[in-house]
């Protein structure tokens, strides 16, 4: 072996060392990311379930009845409240007891029996504004079926038949679960990465690399292994489980989503080296590290569509590594997608990489003269 690589080696070593040579780090670094995964899998539901609707009743007709018989049905709500008056009903979204109260007028049930419209008055907490968004379309679709019941020959007549791809029971875990790969992976990431110089410089043992026969570009590629090796484990760890254990499926390439989570690594890796170089206490570096890892989540588009957000936060956005990788991790266990689209999201973190890794090389060769 060439002097060069045996270097590498033992720096690459020592590196593996300082992370996993503490009963506890070992710990650290396996445990709570599992841990993470399975508990964001049930607390990140994009679900609305468990919901109490307030219902005032001014008919007590037979269709306002079934009306209510199908809503209390629903496996989405747990309780329906019966308010008797106008200010019980204001009362009840005020104090969010409830998140939507519905009104039917005294002539509901007469004028559904006489074809004529009828109208249910319909008020939503605006406060909860995506849960009062889903669960509105929980009562319209109640109320489409409580109508066709009614009138089951006028439905036949342009009746749609609605076909979910990539999800046909819309499963809010087959979202959420390859998106935590994500979320997590970065967190993790940046938090192994962006101790790496600042544990050295608090330790006193900055120093001695300085004055060791390593070169810059040597002791870079040791402190960037180690947390590639360790994302690279968690990465598989999660790919294993959240098939088996939470039957999402993995229906593309597992040899491109590796590739792809190299690079997405090595871009996070990029970000913790710079975020490390410039600080002084691993206090430091993990503030740092909070204060990216935040902005690059939320414009991850997981949270809420980069499309809904404007255009000038889009084009920031591509710029960040979660965007690209996550529509790579979906479109890999849920779609199958095409090799030419994975390498079109690829790229992108190939350049960011490049970018980072550049930048944290030229400013901790800075700090070593």
């Amino acid at each position: 072996m060439s002097p060069k690589f045996a270097r590498i080696r033992a720096i690459i070593i020592k590196e593996l060392l300082a992370v996993l040579r503490d009963p506890h780090a070992r710990i650290v670094l396996v445990v709570p990311p599992l841990l993470q995964l399975i508990l964001f899998s049930f607390a990140t539901t994009l679900e609305v379930k468990n919901i109490d609707i307030a219902i005032y009743d001014r008919d007590s007709g037979v269709w306002s009845q079934e009306f209510t018989q199908r809503l209390a049905g629903s496996p989405n709500v747990r309780r329906i409240v019966a308010v008797r008056s106008p200010q019980e009903f204001a009362r009840a979204i005020d104090t969010r007891k409830v998140i939507a109260a519905i009104a039917f007028d005294e002539n509901f049930s007469r004028d559904v029996t006489a074809g004529r419209p009828a109208t249910i008055q319909a008020v939503f907490d605006g406060r909860r504004s995506n849960a009062a968004q889903i669960v509105s379309g929980y009562l319209d679709r109640i109320a489409a079926d409580t109508g066709a019941s009614v009138r089951p020959a006028a439905t036949t007549v342009g009746q749609s038949v609605v076909t979910h791809w990539f999800n046909p029971n819309l499963d809010y875990l087959w979202f959420t679960m390859p998106a935590l790969i994500v979320i997590i992976g970065a967190v993790s990431a940046l938090a192994v990465t962006a101790q790496s110089v600042a544990r050295e410089r608090e330790l006193g043992t900055f120093d001695q690399l300085m004055v060791s026969p390593l070169r810059v570009h040597e002791i870079l590629i040791g402190k960037m292994v180690a947390p590639l090796l360790v994302g690279l484990f968690n990465g598989t760890v999660y790919m294993a489980v959240i098939p088996t254990i939470f039957g999402v499926p993995l229906t593309g390439s597992i040899l491109l989503f590796y590739l792809a989570l190299i690079f997405y690594l090595l871009a996070l890796i990029g970000l913790g080296m710079l975020i490390s170089s410039m600080s002084q206490t691993q206090q430091q570096a993990f503030l740092g590290m909070f204060l990216v890892s935040v902005p690059a989540i939320l414009l991850s588009g997981y949270a809420s569509p980069v499309d809904n957000m404007p255009g000038w936060l889009q084009t920031i956005s591509l710029a960040n590594p979660p965007r690209h990788f996550l529509v790579v991790t979906e479109g890999v266990f849920l779609k199958a997608m095409p090799a030419a689209d994975v390498l079109n999201n690829i790229w992108p973190l190939m350049l960011i990489a490049a970018v980072t890794l550049t930048a944290s090389s030229i400013l901790f060769r800075s700090r070593m003269e």
